[in-house]
């Protein structure tokens, strides 16, 4: 058996945590023409200084389709209309994918232990600080909510239609769910421990605090996904207590900061007919406008903002990674991006993940339902997410040969 699945962490649990601690603190970068992101200039130290024990990991199946897709995807900007914004994507995913391959590098030496030890602390952190940040910015604003305008931002808060919505750590509350769905994953299917227990109350506690109606489907999902894959039953004594922390959790919200909690993701829900998706069902009109002028090829990668910028005067995004794709891309960047997708569910369900390493498999989906709602063509949690999943194959795999070498001679030594 290999030991890298099975023994406790004897080293690198400080380069594996301050990895993934790095990659949730993306949003203190410095911009030298692109945003340096903290966990960038840790991997290039690390390659510098630790050279020697750098090594290629083999390329999983569904590396390979993701790859090809951001050749084709890159390929697109040659028939944009702006040119010099497929270029700037072309630059952001080379640098990502040279990131991507360090990050392999780094948690392929390291051993199991060292990376649940990094997710479970660094969870806890990141939740707790951006709670944190969310007190101070409602602190700051007197929790004073009724503002004019939309998306005023306040340390860790941010004003949006009158409801105080946690950014934490990041720049959106959205994204915040999305960069938070590893470690609620993680927090789930490992309960045991208070550490582990404390970081599953802080992920349901901030993100519950988004008002993210997306984000709370997706806590949902997992929630029924892990019960039914894990019996119910014995996930019921999990499930109560999480319910009576909440609960107490909201009465000290309500009763003592007059909070009004519930009244705040009651209006969320029924303002969801009225919003239209919070502007995104215009959007993904749009993106589908522009595919079916540009089927084959897109319009260009990262095109999209600027044609809506010079129609509608401002740069969004699609905020729907399939559609954003299809107009950028068109069917030739989508096909390579759904092959991408179901390699990598293939495989997950092929090495029985979802029984193993349960918390890879429901974060798998958990981000795939939020990308319905983001975009996320290159994003820092996604390629840790896929580092993760990545050598943890190629463990699973050595470990398999290693058994098979082995088994032989232990049956002559019987």
């Amino acid at each position: 058996m290999d030991h890298n699945l099975t023994q406790p962490a004897r080293g690198h649990v400080k380069t594996v945590f301050f990895l993934i601690l790095f990659v949730t603190f993306a949003n203190f970068y410095l911009y030298i023409g692109f945003a340096l992101k903290p966990y960038m200039l840790f991997c290039f130290l690390y390659l510098v200084f630790s050279l020697k024990f750098f090594r290629l990991y083999p390329v999983q199946l569904f590396e390979s389709a993701l790859f090809c897709f951001y050749l084709c995807y890159a390929f697109s900007g040659v028939f944009a209309l702006y040119p010099m914004s497929s270029v700037r994507i072309s630059v952001g995913i080379l640098i990502y994918l040279v990131c991507y391959f360090i990050m392999k590098s780094m948690l392929g030496r390291a051993q199991t232990g060292a990376v649940h030890k990094g997710l479970a602390w660094t969870g806890v952190i990141f939740n707790l600080c951006s709670l944190l940040f969310y007190v101070a910015g409602m602190q700051k604003a007197g929790f004073n909510f009724d503002r004019e305008g939309e998306r005023i931002t306040v340390y860790g808060l941010m004003i949006d239609r009158d409801y105080p919505r946690l950014i934490g750590l990041l720049q959106d509350p959205n994204f915040f769910v999305f960069y938070n769905t590893l470690f609620f994953a993680f927090y789930l299917c490992n309960p045991r421990g208070l550490l582990n227990k404390t970081g599953l109350m802080l992920c349901i506690t901030a993100n519950l605090l988004t008002f993210s109606r997306g984000g709370l489907l997706v806590m949902l999902v997992l929630f029924l996904i892990y019960g039914i894959i894990h019996h119910p039953l014995k996930q019921l004594k999990m499930v109560l207590g999480a319910g009576l922390s909440m609960a107490f959790l909201s009465y000290v919200l309500v009763i003592y900061f007059k909070f009004d909690l519930y009244g705040i993701l009651e209006s969320r829900m029924e303002d969801f007919g009225e919003d239209g998706g919070s502007g995104r069902f215009e959007l993904w009109g749009k993106a589908w406008g522009y595919f079916e002028d540009h089927i084959v090829t897109g319009i260009g990668a990262f095109n999209f903002p600027d044609y809506n910028a010079y129609e509608y005067g401002e740069a969004l995004s699609v905020h729907n990674t399939f559609l954003d794709i299809l107009s950028e891309s068109g069917l030739a960047g989508m096909f390579l991006y759904l092959l991408f997708i179901l390699l990598l569910f293939y495989q997950l369900v092929q090495k029985k993940v979802y029984k193993e390493r349960p918390y890879l498999f429901l974060t798998f989906i958990g981000l795939l339902l939020q990308m319905a709602f983001l975009s996320v063509i290159i994003n820092d949690m996604f390629f840790l997410y896929l580092a993760l999943v990545s050598t943890y194959l190629h463990k699973r795999t050595n470990a398999a040969v290693n058994e098979g070498v082995a088994s032989p001679v232990d049956r002559r030594a019987s």
